[in-house]
């Protein structure tokens, strides 16, 4: 098991434990899916993986319903994808990512915690040479199926490592831009999807003391208390 396997497994987000964040999160990037691919899962396949995720998450239906016609109500702006990046205590990089309908105030909030806790709030995009964008697929285990001959039979729809996790799912990371083909090719060789989602895995970490990594992790705290943050990555080492 290689880089992004390791990083995903130390970096899981508390917030995905608190089952409010994790509806408010999921409604966000469905009606950012539904906006930007249409309201019909059978023709938006981004779309179609989160109900499914937000069913395995026990989300109640009406939210996804709403979720889905905000995309399409004029009288709403809407949510924005907006990314901020940084740097923390003892130089960690921090690449943060919102879903926002108030640029103003996510912003003005995201540069208080930064400054609060020591850090500084960058220009964007001076983080995007430190992390790689994946593509990460969570799909249920299936009888009969071998982990080495399915990872070289998915390299040719942009999956560069395959792994398991404590619960035998199969943990499928692939390019970015290979996310549509490599759910396409999981839907049709009968794989169940638990999650799909995309992650930044640093090129480089840094490792800390046990003392500085608190200071760190203060404020990566602080950040994702935000109700516009979805995601927060680093470059700090386990």
């Amino acid at each position: 098991m290689g880089r992004a396997f390791e990083y995903r497994k130390a970096t899981k987000l508390k917030r995905w434990g608190h089952m409010a964040r994790t509806f408010t999160k999921l409604g966000k990037e469905i009606t950012i899916a539904a906006r930007e691919g249409g309201h019909d899962p059978d023709m938006n396949p981004r779309l179609r993986v989160l109900i499914q995720q937000c069913k395995k998450e026990n989300m109640p239906k009406e939210n996804i319903e709403r979720a889905i016609k905000k995309a399409t109500d004029k009288s709403s702006e809407g949510y924005k994808e907006i990314n901020y990046e940084g740097y923390g205590p003892h130089g960690i990089a921090i690449f943060v990512e919102t879903a926002t309908d108030n640029n103003m105030r996510t912003v003005a909030n995201i540069r208080s915690y930064f400054t609060k806790h020591g850090g500084s709030l960058g220009t964007q995009g001076c983080l995007q040479f430190l992390f790689d964008r994946k593509s990460v697929f969570t799909v249920a285990p299936k009888e009969g199926i071998d982990l080495d001959e399915l990872e070289l039979e998915l390299i040719d729809y942009g999956v560069d490592e395959l792994g398991q996790d404590e619960e035998g799912n199969i943990i499928i990371y692939g390019d970015f831009a290979s996310y549509s083909q490599i759910q396409k090719y999981l839907e049709e060789n009968g794989f169940e999807i638990n999650s799909a989602e995309f992650v930044r895995i640093p090129n480089d970490t840094k490792t800390l003391t046990d003392e500085q990594r608190e200071s760190v992790q203060k404020l990566i705290d602080k950040i994702e208390e935000d109700e516009d943050v979805q995601n927060v990555f680093t470059n700090m080492a386990d």
